[in-house]
């Protein structure tokens, strides 16, 4: 599948509220679009961060035409298009597993929350793990930065594959960690994954929102285990299952 066309295709439809908020490292568009509407509380949800998992772009999809009955949320459903082209046009099994962006920096460790201490972190360049050469050296995060500090979410998702589990620490202190902990046992009922605690990770986007903004902020890892990168349309049925209710049911809560 030509994921970045099947999205542009969908920009170009869409009647709703929409914006390019950057480019990639090779000049793609990098598209939202808004959902519910502007009184009271927001979620930002984003996807495909890493090129391999692209298959989340269409889960993005799906939260578009459930939308939300509270609140608002906006919906960026390819954060990494240039990562998701090397991968939907490859011609080697590497090429097909890549994460990075076209520079061969891994964007979720590119964010400035200890940056650079993750215990897979390299400043080789290539198809994933790739710190960059500073927080935020690369445009594609930069432009998330921007995005989020411009719209001030009260809480953000970022959709990634897989293994059927929700991240929600980094170093939060007692009072926001029973917050994000109530927050995050609402995500885990919604999509019937179960919370887990990773050690030795940092400079993801995830993070920063904890440690810098302060706000709740949740990776999900949607698709089974057991299937092999990089999860195709096969798997879109089981990932709906479990994860096409989960904002609407996170704005409800807030």
């Amino acid at each position: 599948m030509e994921i970045y066309s099947e999205i542009s295709s969908f920009y170009e439809s869409f009647r709703g509220e929409k914006r390019i908020f950057g480019k990639s490292a090779e000049g793609r568009n990098l598209y939202a679009f808004h959902i519910g509407t502007h009184s009271g509380a927001q979620i930002l949800s984003q996807y495909a961060i890493h090129g391999r998992e692209w298959v989340t772009s269409l889960l993005a999809l799906g939260h578009i035409g459930r939308g939300v009955q509270k609140g608002g949320a906006w919906i960026l459903p390819l954060t990494n298009p240039d990562g998701a082209q090397i991968c939907c046009r490859a011609e080697t099994k590497g090429a097909a597993l890549w994460k990075a962006n076209a520079r061969g920096v891994d964007l979720n460790v590119n964010f400035d929350a200890r940056w650079g201490t993750g215990a897979q972190n390299t400043t080789f360049r290539g198809a994933e793990n790739c710190i960059g050469d500073a927080p935020f050296s690369e445009p594609e995060t930069r432009a998330l930065r921007d995005f989020t500090l411009e719209q001030r979410p009260q809480l953000t998702l970022s959709w990634h594959t897989k293994g059927e589990e929700i991240y929600w620490e980094f170093h939060q202190p007692p009072a926001r960690r029973l917050r994000d902990g109530r927050l995050a046992k609402i995500l885990a009922r919604s999509t019937g994954y179960p919370l887990v605690s990773v050690k030795n990770s940092a400079g993801g986007y995830k993070d920063w929102c904890i440690e810098k903004l302060k706000i709740p902020a949740f990776t999900i890892e949607v698709g089974q285990n057991a299937l092999p990168h990089p999860l195709t349309e096969a798997a879109l049925k089981d990932i709906l299952s479990h994860g096409l209710n989960a904002l609407s049911d996170l704005a409800d809560a807030l």
